[in-house]
């Protein structure tokens, strides 16, 4: 039996997003618990799905929020650890009137950049049934060598691993760097959701079907393709199928922090309950329609750990 539906990695942070001015005329912000990878599995125990998180924070004030957040989410923190000497990341986050977003972020260090290798949980690891990453945890060398030995780790255990890009630049030293090591994400990975942005970065191609036919033939080890258009919709490419979802335009968006995540927290609960192997056109449209509207569910709400969707609010979208 395996231990854990999903074990992820990564950053843990706390967003703080801008929330108005105050009487004086000061800008106000709102210290959100996030982190891409704890975005993910709080969508996932929302879904019913076992979770753990590895990663670390600080041994401060949001280090504590944090760790309390994400066990109030259902996530198993025993591989949380707790740094003494390194702060917390901060992330500040600028929503523009589009919907694009601004990131500032205190990371020089930051505590979720010194993961060390032998902090890692392997048997754990090697024990689950999907084990997720981005890209925040390669941007320097010792944390990259942690997330590539629990990647070994999952591999061998037989785990589908799962990637998101989810690139920043301001956190890499170069663009090319960037480009490096989102290239080795793509080569271990079965499941890959990936951003508009993201794809154009990696092929050239602002065409979403030139762009996946590139991705796919440089890594044929990717099962799941799919690719987020933001307020447009989605797209898969699997089992020889492309598939398009337009998005849900249902009115009282606030800001997009966590629609990715949500979108990839959806396909991930998909997969664990139909597999990800010969799915249909079909199997594709009713995984990207559910995970849309849990996407644009998020958007309704700030933050994203504690903003996720109740599959029931989920299904009444659907239904409507």
């Amino acid at each position: 039996m395996r231990k854990f539906d999903v074990m992820a990695l990564g950053e843990l942070l706390i967003d703080f997003t801008d929330n108005g001015t105050s009487a004086q005329g000061n800008t106000l912000f709102e210290a959100n618990p996030g982190g891409a990878p704890c975005n993910v599995l709080a969508m996932l125990r929302k879904l019913d799905k076992s979770c753990a998180f590895v990663g670390k924070v600080g041994n401060d004030i949001f280090g504590h929020q944090l760790r309390g957040v994400v066990q109030e989410a259902g996530i198993n923190v025993d591989s949380l650890v707790m740094d003494d000497d390194v702060r917390t990341t901060l992330a500040i986050v600028k929503n523009y009137p589009n919907g694009d977003r601004d990131f500032s972020f205190y990371r020089n260090p930051g505590a979720d950049m010194m993961l060390r290798e032998e902090e890692l949980p392997l048997d754990m690891i090697a024990n689950c049934r999907i084990f997720h990453f981005g890209t925040l945890s390669m941007t320097h060398e010792g944390v990259r060598k942690a997330t590539m030995k629990a990647i070994e780790a999952a591999k061998r255990g037989g785990a589908l691993i799962s990637f998101d890009p989810n690139l920043r630049p301001p956190l890499w030293k170069s663009l090319e760097e960037a480009k490096e090591q989102i290239a080795v994400g793509l080569g271990l990975c079965d499941i890959l959701k990936i951003a508009d942005n993201e794809i154009e970065f990696m092929t050239g191609e602002k065409d979403f079907d030139k762009g996946a036919a590139i991705l796919r033939q440089k890594y044929p080890n990717i099962r799941i393709l799919n690719v987020t258009a933001g307020a447009d919709g989605s797209y898969s490419y699997s089992c020889g199928h492309r598939v398009f979802v337009p998005s849900f335009k249902l009115g009282g968006t606030i800001e997009t922090t966590g629609a990715g995540d949500t979108f990839c927290a959806s396909v991930l609960n998909f997969v664990l309950e139909n597999g990800a192997a010969g799915l249909t056109e079909d199997d594709l449209t009713r995984m990207l329609r559910f995970a849309n509207a849990a996407a644009y569910l998020v958007t309704t709400k700030k933050g994203a750990i504690r903003s996720m969707p109740e599959r029931a609010d989920v299904d009444a979208i659907l239904n409507t």
